[in-house]
């Protein structure tokens, strides 16, 4: 059990370390002193640095997809739908809101983007991964969204990808804004409400 510890506690401090320094910038002697052991110590539970960054990684994405929406969705499914129906945009600004308050708050998740924004143009892993959960992920979920509200007869006939991005794209600039600024989580969660309430209103079928 301490040993299963120990390995939690690196993997911990090295997510924080990398988020905060990226990969290249931070020393196994750092993760070392973080967790409180000699740096011999870390060698018998990773092999190298670029092992414990897999794990990290891995960490970080069973976090993702056991908690995120975007990683869960189906909408085309009608038991995911099932309770969607009669929606109006109070109710999905209300389900983003929660989500975003879980994406801002959640250690892992947001220690997670912090480190795949500081390693995307270094790591080409790591940029393909941003890639699909910052951008592939959120455009599938919400291409989906508006193609199923669109066969509800709520929004209008149109191009679901890019009434997807008008909806969704500038709600990750806002909550890049809020990891940047987190004491204006209250101003960003409010724009983010009219915003929806405005699409709706603009697209209401």
């Amino acid at each position: 059990m301490e040993q299963k510890n120990t390995k939690a506690e690196i993997l911990d401090a090295a997510l924080d370390l990398f988020a905060i320094n990226g990969y290249e910038s931070t020393s196994m002697s750092q993760i070392a002193k973080a967790v409180g052991v000699r740096k011999a110590s870390i060698y018998s539970h990773f092999e190298n640095k670029s092992e414990i960054l897999k794990n990290v990684v891995q960490m970080v994405l069973d976090g993702y997809n056991m908690n995120s929406i975007f990683a869960n969705a189906s909408w085309d499914d009608s038991e995911f739908t099932k309770d969607k129906s009669g929606m109006n945009a109070d109710d999905y600004a209300k389900l983003v809101k929660g989500h975003i308050r879980y994406i801002i708050h959640d250690p892992y998740v947001r220690k997670g983007r912090m480190l795949l924004v500081i390693e995307q143009f270094r790591n080409e892993e790591l940029s393909q991964l941003q890639t699909k959960m910052n951008y592939e992920d959120i455009m599938k979920y919400f291409t989906g969204m508006i193609n199923y509200l669109i066969k509800q007869d709520i929004l209008v006939d149109a191009n679901s990808e890019i009434m997807a991005a008008q909806f969704c794209l500038p709600i990750t600039t806002w909550i890049n804004l809020c990891d940047r600024e987190p004491d204006r989580e209250n101003e960003i969660l409010e724009l983010i409400e009219n915003h929806i309430k405005k699409f709706f209103e603009v697209y209401h079928s």
